[in-house]
């Protein structure tokens, strides 16, 4: 499908349609979509917004920065984390403090995980030193991820 086809299929598209198009727009790797894909971070859709700011990570999409910090905030898990994830992806510096924000008071541990993987690509001593403490999370996974995160920024 080409690409003006899914931005259209986003805008104006229904259900799944808006949904896999804001997940295609991604793939494309064409940052001609970053402007239809940050206003999809919007939609009244979770899966729509999850798969948006997924998309505007794999197009390293930095104008997108301020809406995916805004969207650690949004009621939905799976957003939250892949907004986390995105801003992990694009390595944004000013995403720390409400990385380190959100590590501290999100209930979910998909979200916690999250946050943690993207301070560590992000990385810097601010980061990792928010992740530190939860290597020794009773979480075993949340541990995991910790140690992993930081391992990872060692061997940079």
């Amino acid at each position: 499908m080409s690409l003006e086809s899914l931005i259209i299929d986003l805008k104006k598209g229904l259900g799944m349609v808006r949904v896999n198009a804001a997940a295609e727009l991604g793939k494309h790797k064409d940052k001609a979509a970053e402007k239809a894909l940050i206003e999809a971070l919007g939609d009244d859709n979770m899966a729509v917004r999850n798969n948006a700011a997924f998309s505007l990570a794999e197009l390293g999409a930095y104008n997108a920065v301020p809406k995916l910090i805004a969207m650690i905030s949004d009621p939905e898990a799976r957003v939250r984390k892949s907004a986390a994830k995105a801003l992990g992806m694009i390595a944004a510096r000013e995403a720390i403090s409400p990385l380190i924000q959100l590590l501290a008071v999100d209930q979910s541990p998909l979200v916690k995980k999250s946050a943690i993987r993207s301070l560590g690509q992000i990385g810097g001593l601010t980061a990792l030193r928010a992740i530190e403490p939860y290597t020794s999370s009773p979480d075993v996974e949340l541990a995991e991820t910790a140690k992993q995160a930081i391992e990872k920024n060692n061997h940079r």
